[in-house]
């Protein structure tokens, strides 16, 4: 009698002492890290979540200040006209070439920089200082001195331009609804470029120069090197790097609305300016969050199809 409660006083301190340790591991490792993490998740709750569920909600009513006794829910009104809206169209259109047109040759750019950055050569510290300052000028002020140097009464783009046969005459073409919209690309291209070259840099050093070396012992071409494995190591943070660029090339209306304001003929409007001058021209905060919920949603789209394609190239 004695031995079998001794064995079940054992049995029942030894459960005891299980329940305990799961029940520390469990405070430990799952309720304790969220009470460190609780002030940064309350700020992020109340800086983005917050309005994007106001905004979302805005989408779905009449919110315009210049009529303020007609307001309230109206549904899938604001979407309907969006359907209809061809300076909507417009603008989705304008937002494609202006994303491509950017990302595409600030990537080239900054690719090629990372690799020149990437070798020895004299003076490259300061070569080094003069690719990042672009990135450190503010938007205004880069918009407005690229605004300057496309007037061919101040500036010498124009001319230039023309003397390279570009240009039937030295004109601004900011004024030009067919060429308007390369203004403000040339400008985000210089803006953007620094990003690129910042962290393809930081990935060009993490790969292991005893590749290289056993590459060019068993004779692969310099372009043999970097198709085997500079590309296939760069992948994935080029992978990241552009989807990131992407969604804040097609948000910036900064450049475009300094530079251009849009225009001419809405030939430089893109979806973001759009829903700045519908929300704060035209006082319409429901129409704008329709607009700016349809761009979510198509960043949304673009960023999920961008991270599964990140994770086949990681697997790979």
């Amino acid at each position: 009698m004695e031995s079998g409660a001794m064995i079940a006083n054992t049995h029942t301190a030894v459960t005891s002492g299980e329940t305990r340790a799961r029940r520390s591991f469990y405070w430990r490792y799952m309720v304790e890290p969220y009470f460190y993490l609780s002030p940064a998740l309350i700020l992020i709750g109340v800086v983005m979540l917050v309005p994007l569920i106001v905004g979302i909600s805005y989408s779905f009513q009449s919110i315009a200040l210049l009529k303020p006794f007609d307001t309230g829910w109206v549904g899938l009104e604001n979407y309907a006209a969006l359907w209809d809206d061809r300076k909507f169209w417009l603008a989705l259109e304008n937002t494609f070439r202006w994303t491509i047109g950017s990302l595409s040759l600030q990537f080239l750019l900054g690719l090629g920089l990372a690799l020149l950055l990437n070798t020895q050569f004299h003076g490259k510290r300061l070569f080094q200082a003069l690719v990042f300052l672009p990135w450190a000028v503010p938007t205004f002020l880069s918009a407005l001195t690229w605004a300057w140097l496309f007037n061919p009464v101040i500036g010498p783009l124009p001319h230039w331009m023309h003397d390279l046969g570009l240009l039937s005459e030295p004109y601004n073409i900011l004024g030009d609804p067919d060429l308007a919209i390369w203004g403000p690309i040339t400008a985000n291209v210089w803006f953007g470029v620094p990003f690129f070259a910042i962290t393809l840099l930081a990935a060009l050093q993490s790969i292991p120069s005893e590749l290289y070396e056993a590459a060019e012992m068993d004779g692969a071409s310099a372009w043999q090197c970097f198709t085997k494995i500079t590309l296939p190591f760069l992948a994935p943070m080029i992978a990241i790097t552009v989807m990131l660029r992407t969604i804040w090339i097609a948000n910036f209306a900064d450049m475009i609305y300094v530079m251009t304001g849009g225009g001419p003929a809405n030939s430089t409007q893109i979806l973001s300016s759009y829903i700045f001058t519908t929300a704060f021209r035209k006082l319409d905060f429901g129409y704008a969050s329709a607009i700016a919920v349809a761009l979510l949603g198509l960043l949304l789209i673009y960023a999920v199809i961008l991270l599964f394609v990140r994770q086949k190239l990681v697997k790979v």
